[in-house]
């Protein structure tokens, strides 16, 4: 005990650095080059995970504004970049040492540039304070010897190894001073570059109404604990200021031009449950899981859980051949097989048997199939806990049996939502607007996006988004 209580007290000793927002000395188990060099890896990890909307002009005006306000902070010099990533989540987030990355899914229920520069002042305000750098450090210091990559692992996907490092990471949640810095300065780095800071509170109005849904993202108020009313202390702050806020940008038209189109929602393209069928359009296959498993469909792997949450399956898509996968998979380090053999599921050569493996939670028993379908190998695993695999084994086979080509033409021809936008002619309440420019979206739902309610009257030359 005494050894161990010397060690972290020299570790204090030497892991303490100035904070660059308060000029404090604190604890800082990781440097800055190590702070940068993870949020370039994580970043990497973040895009080709969740992946980035195809839209260079949106990507360059996000990332404009962005480094406009980075560049005025206190961490200038730091590699700084910024993305929107194509996940229907209302989220933004930021890694260690620079990246940020915003949804698709907070643009479309955003207003104003002004809003969304109090968004991505919020995320810088995270990595200018160094808030998971602290994290990170308070971590290592509870488990001394066990390192950033043990501290970060996720308690999901414990077998599958689905989320990163760069993933797992954006699961950690900031504490409440943390957030209510974060909004501090946010609003400075708005200021600083002449925004309306009145349009933060009305960004925190939108995301209080919000619900989440249809992604494996956190939702903001999720991963951002409130550290209070929100659109209360805004507005104060706000309020208090000695000068005329009525000359400082909003620019609500140019920020709308720059969204108009994007994907609302869920993109069926992707793939999409009909109960508890999943058929994906673009890599033209379906799959039928066990009826009255719960799903999650991301961009790196389709999974669902039974209801005792005590087995899953998932599917994740590879290349090179079914025999070179499963290969791959049986002989890793730790894995136990029997029964491996070719076999044909619908006319696709697979290869299919059965696994054991150790977890921290225990001894794990599965069925693995690795088949080929387009020009992809697909690895499909059902795994429970060893005890259990009896019971789950025909399910297992079941499910993966159903696996086949996708030759519905209404699923092969889905189309996903879009932002589109209309200038109202004449003054109207939302809902007359909502009936003559239909949109594919519940009223109180296009009402938030709109950033007004559901009994407000528009005046005539407004321009608001629509969901066709």
């Amino acid at each position: 005990m005494q050894v161990r209580t010397i060690g972290i007290a020299l570790v204090l000793v030497a892991g303490c650095a100035t904070n660059p927002v308060t000029g404090r000395s604190e604890l800082a188990l990781v440097s800055e080059a190590q702070e940068i060099e993870m949020g370039k890896q994580y970043a990497e990890e973040v895009k080709a995970s969740i992946g980035l909307v195809d839209d260079p002009a949106l990507q360059a005006y996000v990332s404009r504004i962005g480094m406009e306000m980075a560049r005025s902070s206190e961490r200038p010099d730091i590699p700084w970049q910024f993305h929107v990533v194509d996940d229907p989540a209302i989220n933004a987030f930021a890694l260690p040492g620079g990246p940020v990355f915003i949804t698709r899914g907070i643009l479309t229920h955003m207003n104003s540039e002004a809003e969304m520069a109090s968004v991505l002042g919020h995320e810088i305000g995270h990595i200018t304070a160094r808030h998971s750098v602290q994290q990170m450090s308070r971590a290592q210091l509870a488990n001394l010897g066990l390192g950033i990559g043990s501290i970060l692992s996720p308690t999901v996907a414990q077998f599958g190894g689905l989320l990163s490092s760069g993933l797992s990471i954006l699961f950690l949640k900031y504490g409440r001073d943390a957030e209510a810095q974060s909004d501090q300065l946010g609003f400075k780095y708005m200021l600083d570059q002449s925004y309306d800071p009145r349009e933060m509170a009305d960004m925190f109005v939108t995301l209080q109404r919000t619900s989440p849904g249809g992604s494996a993202l956190p939702t903001w108020l999720s991963s951002h604990p409130d550290p209070g009313n929100r659109e209360v202390v805004a507005k104060a702050r706000a309020d208090s200021l000695s000068r005329d806020l009525s000359a400082l940008e909003v620019n609500r038209d140019e920020f709308l031009r720059q969204t108009e189109d994007l994907v609302f929602g869920t993109n069926p393209r992707e793939g999409f449950f009909r109960e508890n069928l999943f058929l994906h359009p673009d890599l033209r296959f379906q799959i039928r899981f066990p009826e009255g498993w719960a799903g999650q469909n991301t961009k790196q792997a389709v999974i669902v859980q039974s209801p005792n949450q005590d087995a899953i399956i998932q599917l994740t898509a590879g290349s090179g051949t079914p025999q070179a996968a499963a290969q791959q998979f049986f002989n890793a380090q730790g894995i136990s097989e029997t029964n491996v053999g070719n076999t044909t599921i619908n006319g696709l050569p697979a290869v299919s048997g059965y696994f054991q493996a150790q977890t921290q939670q225990g001894t794990i028993q599965g069925l693995a199939v690795f088949l080929s379908h387009g020009d992809l190998t697909y690895q499909l695993l059902g795994y429970t806990p060893a005890e259990r695999m009896r019971g789950y084994d025909a399910t297992f086979r079941s499910s993966f049996g159903s696996f086949g080509r996708l030759t519905d033409q209404s699923a092969l021809n889905v189309q996903p939502a879009r932002v589109t936008l209309v200038r109202v002619p004449s003054r109207m309440s939302l809902a007359s607007f909502n009936q003559r420019y239909p949109s594919s979206i519940p009223l109180e739902e296009l009402a938030i996006m709109n950033g007004v309610e559901t009994s407000a009257t528009i005046a005539a030359g407004t321009t608001l988004k629509r969901v066709r």
